[in-house]
């Protein structure tokens, strides 16, 4: 069995037997869930005005993507707690040391820590992702826009991760963790604020914002540069956080 696999498995749970990661989860879903309930009260209140329009959009654009959309907001704050400890956890509880003696390189540790926080985060994006998807039953539904936005917010959430993951890496205390990567996505999400009241909007400066790659996804639009984008975020920060862990090696705290 792989030290990745050994990592990931602990790292899963770690996070599963807190009872911060429940009541963490408890509270995302209901949330997402009442705005749901009032979104789809909203389109029934509406269908009859949009059933004589040629062309009126559905529930898919009414009430599915709008949720998506919401819940990707969501995430900029969500995934800051959920990594917070992965690092920082370990070192205010004095038990990094011990991981880092394990010989399982600081490759394996990033990975399996990185997987086993992202797992915990796709599983609260597939249990959302249900929430539009049960409307099949009684309606038709674009689900090839829907799965281009679950593409999106899967991507989305490995990038949150990885930055969570890195400023876990930097931090002493999980606090100041979450508050670093919540900062650093936050920067990510409006770094074209001031080209885009310009009138930039096709700039290498809107390239860098997040929001400009996780949108086309909510539009049914898979594209390459997007994915790629979102790729480098999560190789850069995973290589940023195995420096870290080599410089931890040699300068413990």
């Amino acid at each position: 069995m792989s030290a990745t696999f050994l990592i990931t498995r602990h790292e899963w749970r770690r996070l599963v037997v807190q009872p911060f990661a429940w009541t963490l989860a408890a509270v995302v879903v209901a949330l997402v869930a009442w705005q749901f309930l009032l979104a789809l009260q909203g389109f029934l209140d509406l269908a009859p005005k949009l059933g004589g329009l040629k062309d009126a959009p559905g529930v898919t654009d009414l009430v599915a993507i709008p949720l998506l959309r919401s819940f990707g907001n969501l995430l900029v704050l969500l995934v800051p707690l959920v990594t917070m400890r992965a690092f920082a956890g370990e070192r205010r509880a004095q038990t990094l040391p011990l991981l880092l003696a394990s010989g399982a390189g600081n490759v394996r540790i990033v990975l399996g820590k990185y997987l086993g926080a992202l797992g915990f985060v796709f599983v609260l994006i597939a249990l959302v992702v249900l929430m539009p998807i049960t409307l099949g039953f009684g309606t038709a539904l674009d689900l090839g826009k829907i799965a281009a936005a679950t593409l999106g917010l899967a991507l989305f959430a490995a990038a949150l991760t990885a930055i969570g993951l890195v400023c876990s890496a930097w931090a002493v205390q999980p606090a100041l963790a979450a508050a670093a990567a919540l900062a650093l996505t936050s920067l990510l999400a409006v770094v074209d604020a001031g080209a885009r009241l310009q009138g930039i909007s096709n700039s290498g400066i809107n390239y860098l914002a997040l929001p400009t790659h996780l949108e086309p996804f909510f539009r049914g639009l898979v594209g390459g540069v997007d994915i790629v984008y979102f790729l480098l975020i999560v190789g850069v920060a995973l290589a940023l956080a195995t420096r870290q862990l080599d410089a931890l090696r040699t300068r413990p705290d």
